[in-house]
């Protein structure tokens, strides 16, 4: 099929197909067996997938990632319309609606500026359009439901949007020296008798105003920290691996005992 030309229309409604018929009473019993709580995890996982994909600029990982997140959100809509909630079609009608809505700029006669403008709008047209009750805060704009990690860079980009912001970057990095301080000095601390019970608490928070202060750093720079995390992991599990294949070749066993042999290998990863 993927040979054939067909439309836009036709590519959806097979895969609409495919998912009725996976989910029928005689279809997969593990897909029949999903609902929209248990594709949850799923759905996040391939959408950092799909942006591992774009990271590496592959057209073609770019494309299966993408048809994974299709098949999940087709899945997940179809579930609700198996309930008679709403229909798959209800719910690609909802978000063209919106789109139109939302772009006034576009689809009627408003004229915008720059970008800045544009969301601005967009917030007014929720509140005034759509009947959505203002927020008692910026903050409560940024949705709870996100991973902590995006959420934190959420929560300091709507801050930052009002003012709310460091002058500069040696600021910025001035405070995670601080948040870093105050780690050290919940851990010297942690030692003695007395703070045994509340130790791992306090460490905690502290390790907790450290990250926020890397993700702000991440957000002054315009990095999304989740992505730059993610290349991380990528590559200290490319480099890992090549210590465990070198570690293999050379009969050596991965232990505590063999650390400078690993970190040997550690570093000819590097290079390579």
């Amino acid at each position: 099929m993927q040979n054939q030309k067909i439309s836009q229309a036709e590519a959806f409604k097979g895969l609409y197909d495919i998912v009725v018929r996976l989910r029928a009473p005689d279809g997969c019993p593990w897909d029949r067996e999903q609902n929209p709580m248990s594709l949850r995890s799923d759905l996040i996982e391939e959408t950092y997938e799909c942006v591992e994909a774009i990271d590496q600029k592959d057209p073609a990982h770019i494309r299966e990632e993408l048809g994974d997140i299709f098949l999940l959100v087709t899945m997940l809509a179809y579930m609700h319309e198996q309930e008679g909630f709403f229909s798959v079609a209800d719910a690609l009608t909802t978000v063209s609606e919106k789109l139109i809505r939302r772009h006034p700029h576009v689809f009627g006669a408003v004229k915008v500026k720059d970008s800045a403008e544009v969301l601005d709008n967009w917030a007014k047209i929720k509140v005034e359009q759509e009947g959505r009750k203002p927020k008692d805060s910026i903050l409560d704009e940024v949705s709870r439901g996100l991973p902590p990690l995006d959420r934190s860079y959420k929560l300091q980009k709507k801050a930052a949007k009002v003012g709310f912001d460091w002058a500069e970057v040696k600021d910025v990095i001035g405070k995670i020296e601080e948040e870093l301080g105050e780690v050290n000095e919940e851990i010297l601390h942690s030692n003695t008798v007395e703070a045994a019970d509340t130790a791992k608490e306090a460490i905690e928070g502290e390790l907790g105003d450290l990250l926020f202060s890397v993700v702000n750093l991440c957000r002054f720079l315009r990095v999304e920290p989740s992505v730059a995390l993610q290349r991380t992991n990528v590559k200290f599990e490319n480099r890992f691996k090549h210590v465990e294949k070198r570690m293999k070749e050379t009969n050596q066993e991965m232990k505590q005992g063999n650390l400078k042999a690993m970190d040997k290998f550690w570093e000819e990863a590097k290079t390579l």
